[in-house]
């Protein structure tokens, strides 16, 4: 396991500010109060691998097939549903959404090799990334991937403590399935968009890791 690109500035700065934190309490408490001393010290201690353990990189045998979806996040499957997409699509479409709660690994990857045909950031809101109206109205990037004659859109979604998406895609590249598209600080949602004939693979409640559990077919 390494540690993602994303976290070395987060844990730089929670390294120097925890460090002062106990820096302080060493001088101003441990004469008089050593047990409130100890305890801040292993609450930042903890604190402090939390966030590491946040922007961990953990080394993955992905899935690579060019006849499937594979999951771009890891977390839980909220939403299965057809929805009216006003974005892009101006139409019907197969929604699948991933869940992200702090505790999953925050990578984003490429659901499919194709050419990115369209990536937008839009500026929002930050809803509860489980809201129904987060799909729509908070900050998010979207992604369209384009296979063949297929399509599908990936929306990385802010939440509310999510409050950087990081995405890597520009149009007209050309991506591998399984490479990184992003990276979202926090927790948050990902939502993926798909043709109404695609055969998803997963259920509600699933736990998924992104790179490597299948989450639809062609």
């Amino acid at each position: 396991m390494t540690i993602h690109k994303e976290g070395f500035a987060s844990i730089g700065i929670a390294t120097l500010i925890l460090g002062a934190i106990n820096g302080l309490s060493v001088w101003f408490l441990s004469q008089q109060y050593p047990v409130l001393s100890l305890l801040i010290f292993i609450v930042t201690f903890g604190l402090w691998l939390f966030i590491i353990s946040f922007f961990r990189l953990p080394s993955r045998q992905l899935t690579i097939d060019d006849k499937k979806i594979i999951c771009p996040a890891d977390g839980k499957v909220v939403v299965i549903e057809e929805t009216v997409d006003e974005e892009y699509f101006k139409g019907k479409r197969l929604q699948v959404s991933i869940f992200m709660s702090p505790l999953n690994v925050h990578v984003n990857r490429n659901a499919v090799t194709g050419e990115v045909v369209y990536s937008k950031y839009h500026k929002g809101k930050y809803l509860a990334a489980w809201h129904p109206k987060s799909s729509t109205e908070n900050e998010r990037h979207s992604v369209v991937y384009q296979v063949g004659h297929n399509e599908i859109l990936v929306k990385q979604i802010a939440g509310a403590l999510a409050r950087r998406i990081v995405n890597y895609l520009s149009e007209g590249m050309q991506v591998k399935q399984g490479d990184e598209m992003g990276f979202i600080k926090f927790g948050s949602r990902v939502d993926l968009l798909l043709p109404l004939n695609a055969r998803v693979k997963v259920k509600m409640g699933e736990m998924v890791k992104g790179g490597v559990t299948v989450l639809a077919e062609w």
